[in-house]
């Protein structure tokens, strides 16, 4: 949405494939019980002045300052993320937090050989002992594979530089002058939910000549000579264009082009996708918990994080008098689980909701399943020997622009796929030379740095 924004601003032609009812990805908002919710706790933050610019173009003021609360849910207590060092000492007890630290003592006099994986990778910032703790139950909830098994990569994108002792102290300094998207304690969201900015795209491109056409799924990307040329739609019909810009499943994309290699056929059917089941559950109170999302790490839970939509903006909600609960399970496609009906699911979630002891005697009145095929790319340990001759024959391919969380196979967060979009559209446009398979790797910005606040952009001092 945001490339066909951006290209919609100079030219008119420009058409949108989407194969859902409604816009917007995994970053949409739905209606719900007279109330608006995500899919899923979608916060939104960059430090990229472009990606900035673009969202508020589309936010205008309708947007607030959410100060945000989450907490990792651990053996019955509540830990706050990012962490608090007197909160984590109460709450793991002085031993353990002395195991813990000792665990990191050792780690930084004989670190693992190892960093590679996912494990390894964690293990050498924070010890054994706070891996075990704070990262190996989740992470192997979201993912269905050993922390062995993942591949670095991935904590590499989503905790970065991060390390025990910068969360200690953003912890004693209360995140001030904090960037670090980890740690941040406030973040911007819309007053209708984080998905009117994609309506709002959608709605901008239609206004300047566009067309959004809803419930078509693209079979397949057509090619000759090297060049795309046109889309073939899940009905047979053919519709040519001069540049295809795809975020349908990269495996999927690469499988169905004409007169495919074997070999790509073979790294494409490698590469394998988590999805995503959310149970939505109507809960009869207005007070529950702080929180906005809380990771649940107790392995007598099966769901991996629990969204209260209440803790949002007031705008969410309305006159409603009740809280909608969103609990986040994974699996994989083969799962038994991914074909439970929904009456079980619902049930269940309804169980594990009480367990936890955040809702008290609250009644459950309404729930409702929303299931996401291929919502993960998973970056198991040789994810890369698939990918890369993905990447290689696909890039090969004249006018074809490959971006987004499933079309790149890459673990963005929104930020990361508006930016994508955008330098997308700058391909096209000005003949630019993105290179679009960088980004949320190891690309970094050399554009001016801002964040977004209540009052619109704020320059970030380059140190």
């Amino acid at each position: 949405m945001t490339a066909a924004y951006q290209l919609s601003k100079e030219i008119a032609d420009v058409d949108v494939y989407e194969a859902s009812s409604c816009v917007g990805g995994m970053a949409k908002t739905i209606e719900l019980w007279n109330q608006k919710v995500d899919i899923g706790p979608h916060r939104f933050f960059s430090n990229d002045n472009r990606v900035n610019e673009i969202w508020l173009e589309l936010a205008g003021k309708d947007y607030d300052m959410v100060n945000r609360l989450t907490r990792i849910y651990y053996k019955k207590r509540f830990f706050h993320y990012p962490l608090k060092p007197f909160n984590a000492l109460a709450n793991l007890g002085v031993l353990e937090a002395g195991r813990s630290l000792t665990s990191y003592g050792v780690q930084k006099l004989f670190p693992v050989k190892d960093a590679s994986s996912f494990e390894g990778w964690v293990t050498h910032r924070f010890g054994r002992r706070l891996f075990e703790i704070f990262f190996k139950t989740y992470t192997e909830k979201l993912w269905g594979i050993s922390t062995r098994e993942l591949n670095a990569d991935f904590a590499a994108q989503r905790i970065k530089k991060l390390s025990l002792w910068e969360a200690i102290r953003n912890g004693f300094t209360n995140g001030k002058g904090n960037t670090h998207k980890t740690l941040v304690d406030q973040f911007a969201y819309p007053h209708e939910g984080t998905g009117i900015i994609y309506e709002r795209m959608a709605s901008h491109v239609k206004k300047q000549g566009g067309n959004i056409f809803l419930s078509t799924p693209v079979q397949r990307v057509l090619t000759r000579n090297k060049e795309v040329y046109a889309i073939q739609l899940k009905d047979g019909a053919i519709r040519e264009y001069d540049h295809i810009i795809s975020s349908m499943p990269l495996s999927q994309l690469a499988e169905r082009l004409p007169d495919v290699p074997e070999y790509i056929q073979h790294h494409a059917a490698s590469l394998t996708y988590r999805n995503t089941v959310i149970v939505y559950l109507n809960v009869q109170s207005a007070h529950l918990f702080p929180d906005n999302w809380i990771y649940v790490h107790s392995n007598d839970l099966h769901m991996g994080r629990l969204t209260n939509f209440r803790n949002w903006v007031p705008q969410l909600y309305g006159n409603e008098k009740s809280t909608i609960c969103a609990l986040e399970y994974w699996c994989y496609e083969k799962d038994e689980f991914w074909k439970w009906d929904d009456e079980k699911l619902i049930a269940l979630g309804k169980d594990e909701l009480a367990r936890t002891g955040l809702i008290g005697n609250a009644a459950i009145t309404d729930g409702m399943v929303y299931r996401i095929s291929r919502s993960y790319p998973v970056y198991s340990a040789d994810y890369k020997t698939h990918l890369q001759p993905l990447e290689a024959h696909l890039s090969a391919i004249r006018n074809l622009h490959v971006i987004g969380r499933y079309g790149a196979f890459k673990y963005n967060n929104q930020d990361h796929s508006i930016l994508m979009g955008r330098l997308a559209a700058e391909n096209i446009l000005n003949r630019a030379d993105h290179n679009l398979w960088q980004i949320n790797t190891d690309y970094e910005s050399y554009q001016e740095s801002s964040v977004i606040t209540k009052t619109g952009l704020q320059k970030v001092a380059e140190a």
